[in-house]
């Protein structure tokens, strides 16, 4: 019987051809693997709730570990992969809510993520929908676009704290920050904390805090090759 390393590592090779994004796509694997398989309240059952969990991939570019997870967890069929930047498939180089099941989003354009999720948080609060969470997956060269900003201080102000951002720092952004990116949103509106991003019970322990009235942000740092870590 295959383990779950095995399988995943199966359904990512199908995925092939887009080396310019590959450490891009392979940074974000162990964070959308606890999401899925932990987190998430979401299915392929459970797709059309209006109460279910929404996961937002606002770092849209080299989509392949989220194509894997997707196909791991039943919303596309396994073949599905392989018809990956062929014409017609609904795999998309940049993911397409209108052709790819199980994409909440479609995304690509950098800074687009955090902005849709803090809507939904706000519509599932006026709908009632308490318990769903929104956790949105961004890059830390994201925070070079200044619509992130504006939506982690409103978000903050609201309190909404069923809103989760995680962000992979693989050290790639142009400007940077004093103190890392958890000092971003340092202050009483955000809850922030930093995690080795390929540690699993680190990454789940901090996704799963109970709500504390803020909204949270979730610093999943992947460190280089050169540090004993992945791109």
């Amino acid at each position: 019987m295959l383990t779950t390393e095995e399988t995943i590592k199966g359904l990512f090779a199908r995925l092939t051809g887009d080396d310019k994004h590959l450490a891009a796509a392979t940074s974000t694997l162990d964070v959308l693997w606890v999401l899925y398989d932990r987190v998430l309240n979401v299915s392929p059952e459970n797709i059309d709730d209006p109460g279910r969990d929404r996961f937002y991939l606002s770092k849209g570019h080299g989509p392949m570990a989220y194509y894997t997870m997707l196909a791991a967890k039943g919303f596309i069929e396994p073949e599905t992969l392989d018809t990956w930047r062929t014409f017609g498939s609904p795999l998309g180089m940049h993911p397409d809510r209108n052709l790819a099941p199980g994409v909440e989003i479609s995304a690509g354009s950098l800074g687009h993520g955090l902005p849709l999720g803090v809507g939904t948080a706000l519509a599932l609060r006026a709908q009632g929908h308490y318990d769903a969470r929104v956790f949105v997956l961004l890059g830390d060269g994201e925070f070079d676009e200044g619509s992130n900003h504006e939506t982690m201080a409103i978000a903050g102000r609201l309190g909404l704290d069923r809103l989760t951002a995680i962000v992979i720092d693989n050290k790639t952004a142009s400007l940077g920050w004093p103190g890392g990116i958890a000092a971003r949103f340092a202050g009483e509106d955000w809850r922030a904390s930093t995690v080795n991003g390929r540690d699993h019970d680190a990454l789940y322990e901090a996704l799963t805090r109970e709500p504390d009235g803020r909204p949270q942000v979730v610093v999943a740092e992947i460190l280089p090759f050169a540090e004993g870590g992945a791109a």
